[in-house]
């Protein structure tokens, strides 16, 4: 799939929150996180709409049964496609008479797309988004035909999907107007710029004989935004070279590595290292 999946989900409405509706088999795994802090102020505030439902609940039979064994043989259960399908049909049409708005569905899977910053951006345009979360050996292939991308958190395995719907919701939710209290913070982060964030630092001014670095206590706002940029290079430089080849360094940014005593080939040789694309600009 590509990168960035034309949405079959509606872009937002001027004036309507983002909603998202979380699929699962464990839909109280949502209750705590989703009422507290941010998130949950956002919730009270209307910013946001969230959802749990509960797989189970459009199973057939006396027992509710959702997974099977594979065919082929083989360890584990599989989740069987028509409870999930029946769900992401029911909750689609739910929101399509509340709201008109037709959700994005995304299956989080270990062999999805990784989940990224511009990820999160491009997930907070849209009206509504539909989040399955696998259990188990995995999801019944077939389901794939009914939703618009796969994602993953990365290169490891969770108990299911749920901690990753949770991670996802999270990110997203600090693109909606109105959820974080500047326009600038989801920007001014790691990340937002392509690069690390630079370090933060607090009172007290002396930590057990470590002291703030005197620039921020300047006062000059000026030469404090330059160290915190040069921070942010040399930061990225030493635990994510990779990001430079993702958002090329401009001539500003040579400059202030090179104030920095850093030279250019260090940086490609760094970038170099990781298996990275080239960095000149």
């Amino acid at each position: 799939m590509s990168s960035e999946p034309e949405p079959r989900g509606t872009e937002k409405a001027a004036g309507e929150g983002w909603v998202c509706h979380l699929l699962t088999l464990f839909p109280d795994f949502f209750s705590s996180p989703l009422e507290a802090s941010i998130v949950g102020k956002a919730r009270e505030r209307g910013d946001i709409r969230l959802e749990a439902h509960d797989i189970r609940a459009f199973a057939d039979g006396k027992h509710k049964v959702t997974d099977d064994s594979p065919y082929g043989g083989g360890a584990g259960m599989v989740m069987k496609p028509d409870p999930i399908v029946r769900a992401l049909e029911a909750v689609e049409a739910l929101e399509l008479e509340r709201t008109g708005q037709r959700p994005h569905r995304i299956a989080l899977t270990p062999g999805g797309a990784p989940f990224r910053h511009a990820d999160a951006k491009r997930l907070a345009q849209l009206g509504a988004v539909s989040l399955v979360c696998g259990r188990y050996e995995g999801i019944d292939e077939r389901v794939m035909e009914f939703v618009d991308e796969e994602m993953s958190l990365g290169d490891f395995v969770l108990t299911g999907g749920e901690p990753a719907a949770l991670t996802i919701v999270d990110a997203v939710v600090r693109f909606v107007p109105g959820v974080l209290g500047n326009s600038l913070s989801a920007e001014d982060e790691s990340f937002g710029t392509g690069r690390l964030e630079y370090p933060h630092y607090t009172r007290p001014r002396t930590f057990r004989g470590r002291e703030v670095p005197e620039i921020l206590c300047s006062g000059d706002h000026g030469k404090v935004d330059r160290w915190r940029r040069s921070q942010a290079l040399l930061r990225t430089l030493e635990r994510r070279p990779e990001l430079f080849s993702r958002r090329r360094l401009d001539e500003q940014e040579w400059k202030l590595l090179r104030e920095q005593g850093v030279e250019r080939e260090a940086v490609l040789d760094a970038v170099g290292a990781v298996g990275a694309e080239e960095v000149e600009s």
